[in-house]
């Protein structure tokens, strides 16, 4: 990746010295200088994908010098210059879109550049649906490089559709998208230092290996560290990510749809400085996306949170790009020999860009892609689910003792956040099975495998929906992505789980039985090749019914999607029962000497 393998540098340097014209030239502007924190007024000439020079106004009259004119004039004039802007770890599959669909909505918002990892649909598929993926970002109007995914599946307690070992993760390690290794789940394993995980850590063809370590302090971050991971991403407090930082290791400040963790997380910075920081987004909805933004969206709550913008907007370019390597293929910054990922802003409040560049090229003007593309995923990527038919008894909860009410585990879910809290509720017994309770805000929850119809489930209890009639399922569900279906009856959840079986994947609601909409995700059963606005307007129509139905929270699929993750605390749910992410335990329904009445 050096900076002069795409481009002539002799010619490069030519136009630097003003002795042959620019293909671009942002003229008037006032440019971000990331290195320092400070505003130039200068011009930024470009040849082909890089800058040849950023020429400061006031020192250029001054000694009486001037570029030749460039074949094409940008006028700047009252404007920001920055680079592009540079998401440090997401799913982009979480996006609900396929690699086109996400490009169309965060390009005009000023990102030109993610870091991906794509374990979403690697869970599914494989190595080859990995590979499938990466390629499809060929011809997007966005750069996007790869972490390769390494905990596929998360744990040994999910039922994931493939498997993708040390052997495959060399083989995806060969992508020429992709840069290293995926964020390191199975924390326990590399703290205790289990041989195979510590091995991924130094896969072939890795450039550096990034993290995954919920709650982890002290030593048992020191041994995390040591084993040479660079970053994190899953700092909830300020204490947690300094911790983090101090151990040498890049602190990833994260605002998800469900993972709000930023405003929480700017102390760091305001305190600390913004060393070691860099923005990200891990998962965001596909309304979200439309309707509050991207990396602009963290900008602008920084700013809002005391960040000055100048600071602000490093940590959405330069910091990225330091923490993986990309500093040196000219990403992050507008330098000469840098890339020319352009990015003009208004103002530094609204972070609405009116032109944004990728490589010296304009894709996008006023809010809007030109020239968008929304191709469709080939069958071999479609077609995925295969689910056991389920029954009314896919859902029971036995009781193993005759009473009226027992005491059974609860999953706390948190608004806003991935960590869940593990519960105990008194819940009635009817018929010899434990029932939901809406009174108590407590809702059934299922997990049915769907990559093999093996007709394994789990069934357990959720509270933090506020669910009062019903169910809404998904074939979402972070990392196996099996088929996730939380409801107040039964005949609910069995509605919602066959329909999603029967289309081949997404988000269904039911009530009284009865589907009543749905969202389709043909790719995988995690995304749909559709225009944006289509996915997202379904999104808001569903939601619009789960707030008819008692749901109180702002994400409602993406907490559902997230209670299978058997590698965040607390309490979980996979097809194989309830977790104890604490212990790493597989634990009964109904906590030992549980009293009943």
């Amino acid at each position: 990746m050096s900076i002069a393998a795409d481009h002539d540098v002799a010619h490069l340097a030519a136009v630097a010295r003003g002795d042959e014209p620019a293909d671009v030239a942002f003229l008037g502007g006032q440019v971000l200088a990331v290195h320092t924190r400070e505003w130039l007024a200068a011009d930024v000439y470009v040849v082909g994908e890089r800058v040849a020079a950023v020429v400061e106004r006031v020192t250029d009259a001054a000694a009486g010098m001037a570029m030749p004119p460039a074949r094409t004039v940008v006028d700047a004039s009252g404007q920001y210059v920055v680079p592009g802007f540079i998401d440090a770890h997401v799913h982009i599959e979480s996006s609900k879109l396929t690699v086109d669909g996400f490009a169309s909505i965060v390009v005009p918002r000023g990102t030109t550049t993610v870091v991906a990892e794509p374990h979403e649909i690697g869970n599914v598929l494989g190595v080859d649906g990995t590979t499938w993926f990466m390629d499809s970002a060929e011809g997007a109007p966005l750069s996007c490089w790869f972490m390769v995914p390494s905990c596929v599946p998360a744990s040994e307690f999910e039922s994931a559709g493939a498997r993708i070992d040390l052997a495959g993760m060399e083989q995806l390690l060969e992508h020429p998208r992709a840069l290293g290794v995926g964020e390191l789940m199975n924390f326990p394993a590399i703290v205790a230092g289990d041989p195979d995980e510590l091995a991924k850590v130094r896969a072939r063809g890795a450039t550096h290996a990034d993290g995954h370590a919920p709650g982890l302090r002290g030593r048992e971050l020191d041994a995390y560290a040591a084993a040479g991971i660079r970053s994190d991403h899953e700092s909830t407090t300020v204490a947690e990510a300094l911790d983090k930082r101090r151990r040498g290791m890049w602190v990833l400040l994260r605002e998800a749809s469900n993972a709000h963790n930023l405003r929480d997380l700017l102390p760091l910075v305001l305190e600390h400085g913004p060393e070691f920081c860099a923005f990200c987004t891990d998962d965001r909805e596909p309304d979200h996306l439309l309707r509050e933004g991207h990396i602009d969206h963290l900008i602008r709550v920084a700013i809002a949170g005391g960040v000055d913008a100048e600071t602000a907007l490093v940590l959405a370019t330069l910091h990225p790009a330091l923490a993986h390597g990309l500093v040196e293929a000219g990403y992050g910054t507008l330098v000469p020999g840098g890339r020319a990922d352009v990015v003009l802003l208004p103002d530094l409040t609204t972070i609405a860009p009116t032109g944004v560049w990728v490589g010296g090229r304009q894709v996008a003007a006023d809010g809007s892609l030109l020239g968008e593309q929304f191709r469709r995923a080939p069958d071999a990527v479609r077609d995925t689910v295969r689910v056991a038919a389920p029954t009314l008894a896919t859902f029971r909860a036995d009781a193993t003792v005759e009473a009226e009410h027992g005491h059974v585990r609860v999953i706390e879910a948190l608004d806003g956040q991935l960590l869940t809290n593990h519960m105990v509720a008194t819940l009635p017994i009817v018929d010899g099975a434990y029932v939901a309770d809406p009174e108590q805000g407590v809702a059934k929850l299922a997990v049915l495998e769907r990559h093999q119809a093996s007709g394994r489930s789990g069934v357990g209890f959720v509270a933090g929906f506020g669910l009062r009639s019903g169910a809404f399922a998904s074939t979402v569900a972070h990392d196996a992505h099996n088929l996730v279906v939380v409801g107040t009856d039964d005949a609910s959840m069995q509605a919602a789980a066959a329909r999603l079986a029967e289309i081949g994947g997404g988000i269904a609601v039911a009530r009284d039985g009865v589907v009543v909409d749905e969202l389709a995700l043909p790719v995988a059963g995690l995304m749909s090749d559709r225009p944006p606005i289509e996915v997202a307007d379904a999104v808001d129509r569903l939601h619009a019914l789960l707030r008819a139905q008692g749901v109180t929270v702002d994400a409602p699929f993406m907490m559902l999607s997230f209670l299978a993750l058997s590698v965040i605390p607390s309490l979980k749910l996979t097809d194989r029962g309830y977790v104890d992410v604490d212990h790493f335990e597989l634990v009964p329904l109904e906590p030992v000497g549980a009293v009943t009445s």
